[in-house]
């Protein structure tokens, strides 16, 4: 996805680490939006080490093993959380890659159609959010001045 999305590659070009963070960040929001569950699989296999699994931002982010790749380790989730009640889904580009998994039962989605789908659900967020009605007006006018005092100090930190 780093090197596939136009957003972070050029964010990789400054500084790889908020390039995955910003990934994350994006399928974190993108997951609230959906309901899915998602899992980031990011490539350890030239460091020393065991593999870490990370719950961030709800979305579990797996660093793979020394010696491993990600594509390792995304065959083998593949063929681990395969259930006729679920339905698998590996974004890549890597077109080995998508015909290995798609024979573990997974379907494919390559970087740049998820990459669509994740900017497409963050327009309709915003349209969602702009078509909200400002509530603090509507409850300013409901409440009497004692009401509103009260609400005021619980705001700043007083009793």
């Amino acid at each position: 996805m780093i090197g596939a999305w136009p957003n972070l590659r050029k964010l990789r070009e400054i500084d790889f680490d908020k390039s995955r963070d910003y990934l994350i960040t994006q399928l974190a929001e993108y997951k609230a939006y959906t309901g899915m569950s998602i899992i980031v699989v990011f490539d350890a296999h030239f460091v020393n080490g065991i593999e870490k699994v990370d719950k961030n931002s709800k979305v579990e982010v797996i660093f793979t093993r020394k010696n491993q790749t990600a594509d390792e380790k995304i065959e083998k989730l593949a063929i681990e959380l395969r259930h006729v009640n679920h339905h698998i889904y590996v974004a890549t580009s890597d077109f080995t890659e998508q015909w290995q998994i798609f024979g573990q039962g997974a379907l494919r989605i390559p970087a740049m159609e998820l990459y669509r789908s994740v900017t497409q659900n963050k327009k309709m967020i915003s349209s969602q959010i702009s078509e909200i009605p400002d509530q603090r007006l509507t409850i300013s006018k409901t409440l009497n001045s004692k009401q509103t005092e009260i609400l005021e100090k619980w705001r700043r930190g007083e009793r």
